[in-house]
């Protein structure tokens, strides 16, 4: 049995353990900026065939040069809010508080060592002003570091702002944290990712049982009827590999509530074959803090080679390639009126 005390700073009045079985898929081939190579992803999950759905992607992209996949950008924001009585006291706050940005800086360089304040933005409305603090929060996923150091900055404000606000709350609930939005969906939240991968006629047909045509005539015909459910993006099922490796890793889960908006797209290049790609703005990863440190996590990061300086990135690389042996395989299935279900089912 575990011992406890382990898990003091993850869970208060504990009564106990949820076992959640964890399989892998792999060789799982990445050609990235820094996940390079062959990679077996732990996928924990009590959803039967998902595994065996993305070991089936996993192995056809593998068969055709694998998936490149890249991080293409970070930020992770915290956004307080400040009232004041009239739109004059919110113009006068706003210019003063442009003229600040170098002492915010150092106001974060002395409360984190990790973290680094990139940019600050304004928000608007009425006599509500919102200021978005954009952080590097090093290998964590950050969420901890960013509103200590917005705090720290809060603080700040409030004592040396000539106009004072009525009142003020560290967070206005315009970050996205744990929830979808269009803002981190057109710029980025945690770590923006991208993929692609080329699928040969020849692995379309041997492996997934169809041909790109097909493939791609789906995934068209979804996104039109996605765009009509009012979808934040396109995509056929992000959520369930995020929550997997998630999971396995030891991320913060509810942040795949974010993580799971992005997009998808499939169509045939001018040599007949299958292109695949997937775009995930809102990618909240880290291999360091909460249950990173976990004994199981912390085995599964191993497996993965995220330990050290880039390992963060890394592991937002391998997550956007695994997403996409999904999403193809998905794709396939469908297109096939082939949908493997669990064996437990009651139905």
């Amino acid at each position: 049995m575990t011992d406890p005390e382990i898990f003091q700073g993850n869970i208060e009045q504990q009564i106990g353990y949820t076992q959640v079985p964890t399989g892998i898929i792999g060789p799982l081939l990445i050609r990235g900026t820094i996940a390079q190579g062959n990679f077996y992803v732990p996928l924990a999950t009590t959803e039967g065939a998902l595994v065996a759905s993305y070991n089936r992607g996993a192995k056809a992209t593998a068969l055709c040069g694998g998936i490149v996949s890249v991080c293409l950008t970070e930020g992770l924001q915290r956004a307080p809010l400040f009232k004041f009585k009239t739109l004059q006291e919110v113009g006068k706050f706003m210019q003063w508080i442009l003229e600040q940005s170098e002492e915010f800086k150092k106001i974060v360089s002395k409360n984190s060592n990790h973290a680094e304040l990139n940019d600050i933005r304004i928000n608007m409305e009425g006599n509500h002003v919102v200021l978005i603090f954009e952080f590097q929060t090093g290998e964590a996923a950050g969420q901890n570091m960013a509103t200590i150091c917005t705090d720290a900055i809060c603080q700040y404000i409030v004592s040396n702002t000539p106009i004072q606000p009525q009142h003020w709350f560290i967070e206005s609930n315009y970050a996205g944290d744990k929830k979808a939005t269009a803002v981190s969906f057109s710029s980025v939240r945690g770590k923006k990712v991208t993929a692609e991968a080329t699928i040969t006629r020849q692995v379309v047909k041997e492996v997934l049982g169809t041909t790109p045509e097909k493939i791609a005539q789906y995934w068209q015909s979804s996104s039109v009827t996605a765009v009509q459910s009012g979808s934040i993006g396109i995509q056929g099922h992000f959520a369930n590999g995020l929550t997997a490796l998630f999971l396995a890793t030891g991320q913060d889960v509810a942040c795949v509530s974010e993580a799971y908006v992005g997009i998808t797209r499939m169509e045939v290049d001018d040599e007949s074959n299958l292109y695949v790609s997937v775009t995930l703005p809102s990618l909240v990863v880290g291999t360091i803090g909460g249950g990173t440190r976990l004994p199981t996590q912390n085995e599964c990061l191993k497996l993965l080679g995220c330990e050290g300086e880039g390992s963060a990135r890394k592991l937002a690389e391998i997550c956007g390639a695994t997403i996409l042996a999904g999403e193809l395989s998905i794709a396939a299935a469908i297109q096939r009126k082939y949908v493997r279900v669990s064996l437990c089912s009651t139905e």
